[in-house]
């Protein structure tokens, strides 16, 4: 077995980000904003820590992101069971996800590196074998570009994201909540209280979920019934693809701006409500709200909803799995 690997891009604009191959994970990102750098990451300060913890810190998530209801899928008339960690669910491709696999380094360079990970027929329920590639790419004009490929031997479930969680005023300034956020969607998902949808999509101006205009993350945060039950915004939003952009998050300094651009049909919005007790790069602690997730994905427990407006989860061995988010930081 290969060791755990530290792999560092740069850009001509003074932006470095680091990745390694211990769940193909975007550990840090560095961009200069006043002449000093700003980690607009949250991180753990060694990857032992990142082992331990349990916010999936800037980790590839696979087979399946978000949640299936009852970690089980049928495919014709047969079950999978797949193994449960969150409850009766399966959460983020279960107990021994691709956030916790040590991924091969194919190829690298000083703006590129390409992970690759197979992941065996009945991995953690899930049939067929299936080969991964994550390509992080960071470009002059300060992109953060990555990219999904997988291909199956049997018609399997995937829906590939990197949970990185992002503080724009930099990791150490203990909150988001004065961040803005604007999400072109019209539709979101509604869940209950162990985040698992428990309606159809449901317009955004129902539930104050409307995004659609820029909005202070703090506005309201915990008066809404939906964000009550998750503790602030954790909910897919279904993308209006007819937005070159998917969303905007910009600092309370409005110093950075970041743009997410993607090719999937929706954003899991995740206000860390949960990230409590998380270890940081300082040998202290996280806290709730330290920091957002903005997660491209299919709509969570997609297997069970086939008639969602959306592509398909699901993957056949003649097809090939193919989609790419984009994060863009723009600095005043």
């Amino acid at each position: 077995m290969s060791l755990t690997t530290i792999i560092t891009l740069s850009n001509k604009q003074g932006m470095q980000i680091k990745l390694s191959n211990w769940g193909a994970t975007w550990l840090s990102c560095l961009i200069p904003v006043d002449n000093k750098n700003r980690e607009v990451l949250l991180g753990c300060s060694s990857l032992a820590q990142y082992q331990q913890q349990h916010a999936y810190l800037g980790a590839t998530i696979g087979r399946y992101a978000n949640r299936i209801a009852h970690a089980s899928i049928e495919l014709g008339d047969k079950r999978y069971p797949l193994v449960a960690n969150e409850g009766k669910n399966q959460l983020h491709g279960g107990k021994l996800g691709f956030d916790k696999q040590l991924w091969q380094i194919d190829d690298q360079s000083n703006q590129q590196v390409i992970f690759s990970l197979i992941s065996c027929d009945g991995d953690q329920g899930y049939p067929g074998e299936l080969k991964v590639e994550v390509t992080y790419q960071l470009t002059d004009n300060n992109q953060v570009i990555i990219m999904f490929n997988a291909s199956t031997t049997q018609t399997t479930v995937v829906n590939l994201t990197n949970h990185a969680y992002f503080n724009l005023d930099g990791e150490t300034s203990n909150t988001i909540l004065n961040h803005t956020l604007q999400v072109n969607a019209n539709q979101f998902l509604p869940v209950d209280n162990h985040g698992i949808p428990d309606d159809n999509l449901a317009s955004v101006a129902e539930f104050d979920m409307d995004l659609r205009q820029a909005k202070r993350l703090s506005d309201r945060l915990l008066e809404s019934s939906e964000r009550q039950k998750t503790g602030g915004y954790d909910h897919a939003y279904l993308l209006d693809k007819t937005q070159p952009i998917a969303a905007q998050l910009t600092s309370s300094d409005n110093k950075v701006t970041m743009n997410v651009i993607t090719t999937k049909p929706a954003l899991q919005v995740y206000t860390g409500n949960f990230l409590q007790h998380t270890p940081n790069r300082h040998n202290g602690e996280y806290d709730n709200y330290a920091g957002i997730a903005l997660e491209a994905q299919f709509l969570p427990d997609s297997p069970h909803h086939p008639k969602w407006p959306q592509p398909s989860c699901w993957l056949t061995p003649d097809e090939t799995y193919q989609y790419q988010t984009i994060y863009q930081f723009l600095i005043e």
